[in-house]
């Protein structure tokens, strides 16, 4: 039965009902029509299932800035396969993801969801993903359209920029995707653009989505974004979450009463209806992927970039001092929608325990978070079994238990609505702390609620209130206190009914050993390194800067961790740093040392891939997909708070490295460094859009190259036109690398249309700062 045929069986409020999800990831089921309800998760690094937080034990991938560093469309496409496997076990439909914002500045909180400040890289490899997915019978979902590059004020502030700059960087990711992977869904953003809701944006929506750009898929609001009846209803498809919404009943008034074409109604389903048909059927065989852990730990050392110390790293398997908060509680993901609970976290210390045996010395460093992270199953267990992990029980208003649940990985917040524990009057969080500690504890909690927290024979009251409703869920409020330990104690955090109202169902328990102070832990290191011919110290930030919902107000590191990296540096007969983070960092104390390794936010598999890239098992072929700043404020964009609610982009095309001064940067887009060294030889065209390049592996390494060509316009920014990856060259060998110019971005938006750029210069680099072949870009005549 066609999909027109079954539209004719469905009335005006048979249509309507199904344009409001029903629950928080699941849409209405209509049995008249043979259609199921279908569900969806949250990414782009992982299937999470239809909860917001917790879950099932599920793949946790590397960021996405990490698999954009590899400039590789065939690993985006496995993890777009991968995410696809993942979905079907969970009888997932729609992944909510790719996330093809840019990098407009490096303050913005959720960029590790975002592939890069390049519109040309993150549609390809957005493409690719969305390919990947979709292959697999699962639906992807790009997002967010459009303009979406902050998270200050997210569901209110409005993004100006001039139509050019809109057409040639905002919305030229979308276009790709629509034009060469034809996503299946789309999701308008929260922000305005040019003064107007994107859910509302007619002339976005309808005009050049659905209109221009001919897509067929469907088309729904981020959470909680539509705004409106009547405007949203002209070309938002489908609100979300449900089963509340502005739709419902107003809809079928507004049709009613003439405001709302019930065509438009009727292709809202059809879309709809679209979507349940391609879920599940696959447009070819899922290719065969490896195995999950090694194609995990493969992705992420591939990703990892080299900035400084190409002759360093990778070293010998000698012995190595490991310093730092991040070796022990290496950061795999990035807060908010996007996590996922992980069947297990490979920290640093644990690969290169694993490569190095006894000859790795493992220290602390300096606190490097302000606020407390659920529990390490390394420090509680249940107390029921034993079991590493703690106890979750739940009683109704009369006493009665409800649930009593065993949570072995409680390194993510709980969430407690929908599963066993939802609706509860009490919940009781529980573990047993170690026979062994004997030093001060910090305990505590963290979301909402009225608490008893008990530990030995110390109670405490609290109530625990978060700023706002959505920091309840994204950013949860917490409470903690330092007591003696307890050897053996039990900890019992007990939350009781509000006294109004339904608290966050999002909880965890806080139950850490105090760590020794800063200048200790700083101390103790340079002792330590004063002996060590090898350091490597991890650094990074965490889910408090990195993450949904907030921005960052500096790009330096969290804590005192540039001291701790000074004082290793200036003892320590060699000294490698690695960046445990997903976006730029400042480096004060870049002259100090000898090598950087940029690690990313490297998934389950990461403390394995950084070993496998600093011994030489495998080649961090990773190159920046986002410029670094030397300090804070460089850079052509920087502050992402709206003004008076406007956010305007006021750099207009020169984002990222289109808009640097020549040598202003830390590092380019485009930089890193490998394992060999290259010399390009030539670079001679082939046609008007493409080039050939001469490459030589001039080290002693089999390596990869990422041949770069941008094109320098005589009046515009320079941006990237194309790039080609040269794989396995071996040492001595010279390989010719044909790169071939997207016609996308060879063109400049005018008043009336699209029109092409005629001449410029085409320039051969790996990064901007290493500018290898310049070259004049040959016209159509001479082609």
């Amino acid at each position: 039965m066609d999909i027109e045929t079954l539209l004719d069986k469905l009335d005006l409020p048979a249509m309507v009902r199904l344009l409001t999800g029903a629950a928080m990831f699941e849409l209405h089921g209509e049995p008249a029509v043979g259609l199921k309800p279908l569900v969806f998760s949250d990414g782009p690094s992982g299937v999470r299932g239809p909860v917001f937080s917790g879950g099932r034990a599920v793949a946790l991938l590397p960021n996405a800035t990490l698999v954009a560093s590899t400039w590789d469309t065939r690993i985006a496409h496995d993890v777009g396969a991968l995410l696809a496997e993942e979905a079907r076990e969970q009888d997932v439909d729609v992944v909510l993801g790719p996330t093809v914002n840019l990098h407009r500045t490096p303050l913005g909180g959720r960029l590790f969801e975002a592939f890069s400040e390049d519109p040309l890289l993150t549609g390809a490899l957005a493409t690719a993903y969305v390919r990947g997915l979709q292959e697999g019978g699962v639906g992807a979902c790009p997002k967010h359209f459009v303009a979406n590059e902050a998270e200050t004020d997210r569901t209110s502030v409005d993004s100006r920029m001039a139509e050019r700059v809109l057409r040639e960087v905002y919305l030229l990711p979308f276009e790709m995707l629509v034009a060469d992977a034809q996503p299946w869904t789309i999701m308008a953003a929260y922000n305005d653009v040019n003064g107007v809701p994107s859910t509302e944006h007619r002339e976005l929506l309808d005009g050049v989505l659905k209109g221009e750009w001919a897509f067929d898929g469907l088309v729904m609001s981020d959470w909680f974004a539509t705004k409106s009846t009547l405007a949203a209803a002209n070309g938002l498809d489908l609100v979300m979450p449900g089963p509340e919404g502005p739709w419902g009943d107003a809809l079928v008034e507004a049709v009613h009463a003439g405001e709302v074409s019930e065509d438009a109604v009727r292709d809202h389903v059809r879309r709809l209806l679209r979507l349940a048909s391609r879920v599940g059927c696959r447009t070819s065989a899922p290719a065969a992927l490896p195995a999950r852990d090694e194609h995990l730990r493969s992705i992420a050392a591939s990703g990892m970039t080299v900035l400084t110390g190409g002759d360093v790293i990778p070293f010998e398997e000698a012995p190595v001092l490991l310093v730092g908060r991040h070796a022990l509680r290496t950061v795999a993901q990035g807060g908010g929608s996007a996590q996922v609970r992980p069947p297990h976290v490979v920290s640093i210390a644990d690969g290169l325990r694993a490569a190095l045996g006894d000859r790795l010395t493992v220290l602390d460093g300096v606190e490097v978070r302000a606020t407390p992270e659920p529990a390490d199953p390394a420090f509680v267990s249940d107390p029921d079994t034993g079991a590493p992990g703690i106890r979750v029980t739940s009683r109704q208003a009369d006493g009665g238990e409800q649930a009593s649940t065993y949570h072995a990985v409680p390194s993510l917040l709980l969430d407690l609505e929908g599963g066993p524990h939802d609706g509860a009057a009490h919940v009781v969080l529980s573990a047993d702390l170690p026979l062994t500690h004997t030093g001060e504890v910090e305990v505590g909690v963290i979301g909402t609620g009225r608490w008893t927290v008990s530990l030995g024979d110390r109670d405490h009251e609290v109530t625990v209130a978060p700023a706002d409703a959505i920091s309840a869920v994204l950013d949860p409020p917490h409470w903690t206190v330092r007591l003696p330990a307890v050897p053996g104690g039990r900890l019992v955090a007990t939350r009781r009914p509000p006294d109004e109202g339904r608290p966050a169902s999002i909880v965890a328990l806080v139950a850490r050993p105090v760590p020794r102070a800063d200048e200790d832990a700083i101390t103790a290191a340079a002792a330590a390194a004063a002996g060590a011919a090898r350091a490597v110290v991890v650094v990074g930030l965490t889910p408090e800067q990195e993450m949904e919902a907030k921005d960052k107000t500096t790009l330096a590191l969290p804590g005192r961790q540039d001291d701790l990296v000074r004082a290793v540096a200036a003892a320590a007969r060699s000294t490698v740093v690695v960046v445990n983070a997903a976006t730029p960092v400042l480096m004060p104390w870049l002259e100090d040392v000898d090598a950087v390794l940029w690690a990313g936010l490297p998934g389950q598999e990461g403390g394995h891939a950084v070993a496998d890239v600093l011994l030489g098992r495998r080649e961090a072929t990773g190159r920046l997909v986002t410029t670094f700043p030397a300090a804070d404020g460089d850079g052509p964009a920087w502050s992402p708070v709206p003004v008076d609610g406007v956010l305007e982009y006021a750099e207009g095309l020169g984002v990222g490295y289109r808009g640097w001064a020549p040598d202003s940067p830390l590092f380019w887009f485009g930089h890193g460094l490998g394992w060999t060294t290259w010399a390009y030889h030539d670079a001679e065209p082939d046609g008007p859009d493409a080039l050939v390049v001469t490459v030589e592996n001039t080290g002693t390494r089999t390596g990869r190259e990422v041949v770069q060509v941008y094109l320098r316009p005589d009046d515009d920014p320079v941006r990237l036109a194309g790039w080609a990856v040269a794989d396995d060259v071996a040492p001595g060998e010279r390989r010719s690398v044909r790169v071939t110019l997207d016609p996308r971005v060879l063109r400049r938006w005018a008043p009336d249309g699209w029109a092409p750029i005629h001449g410029g210069r085409l320039v051969v680099a790996r990064g901007l700062g290493d500018v290898r072949l310049d070259v004049a870009r040959p016209s159509p005549a001479d082609g």
